[in-house]
């Protein structure tokens, strides 16, 4: 019977052909290639085909980032889950400090996540990966575009992702703590097609009125409706 793999890839997905391509190439060198589970929400576009293509194991759940990550941590067989959105690729040189990461024992309890860096060269961008860099140290809170590294060990033992609406990712790093999590200096490369849609400034903002909401205790589920007018 085969070992199981070092590190399991969970990809959450919904309607994602635009950029699911993108990403599952950008991690061709990584192998083995079942490691990749694509975790789909119920998608209308070719999203599973391509998925299916690239030698990923596709799974679903319902809608939902939370419950989506979750799932596709309850079907990972690796010591190591990476948790992945389907609009981001990791630069050139991520297997190497990640693997570099992994083989410290010490990290086993300690979570890692990536720099943020947008496909966009306006000076606008810069200005959103500045904000994603400066919550990060300043408060401990990387978001999910900035993918998530962390050991079997220390996922099962905060509870993992919690099926909510919204702040899937706050919530986790929360329960990680400031010292449970390690910025490398490899970037999470994202789409920037939500800022253009929505603008590089009202997004940032309307980001932080939730993040807001959320600390003050409002339930996850009318934080989305919130979100998602």
């Amino acid at each position: 019977m085969p070992n199981p793999p070092l590190l399991s890839i969970i990809v959450p997905t919904l309607n994602a052909a635009a950029t699911l391509e993108t990403c599952l190439t950008a991690l061709a060198e990584y192998k083995p290639a079942q490691a990749v589970i694509v975790v789909d929400g119920g998608s209308s576009d070719s999203t599973l085909q391509i998925a299916v293509q690239h030698g990923a194991t596709v799974i679903t759940a319902p809608r939902g980032r939370g419950s989506q990550l979750a799932a596709g941590a309850n079907a990972a067989t690796g010591d190591w889950f990476l948790f992945l959105h389907a609009d981001t690729q990791l630069s050139q040189g991520w297997i190497c400090e990640m693997n570099t990461f992994i083989a410290d024992t010490r990290n086993s309890h300690t979570a890692a996540v990536f720099t943020l860096a947008l496909d966009d060269e306006r000076l606008s961008a810069r200005w959103v990966e500045w904000i994603s860099a400066t919550r990060t140290k300043v408060l401990a809170l990387p978001y999910g575009d900035q993918s998530l590294l962390i050991s079997r060990e220390l996922y099962n033992s905060i509870g993992g992702f919690r099926p909510i609406a919204i702040m899937e990712d706050v919530d986790i790093a929360r329960r990680l703590g400031r010292q449970h999590i390690h910025v490398f200096n490899s970037c999470a490369l994202t789409s920037a097609e939500r800022y253009r849609r929505h603008g590089f400034f009202w997004r940032p903002l309307r980001n932080l009125c939730c993040l807001t909401l959320w600390f003050i205790g409002l339930p996850p589920d009318l934080i989305a409706r919130i979100y998602n007018r």
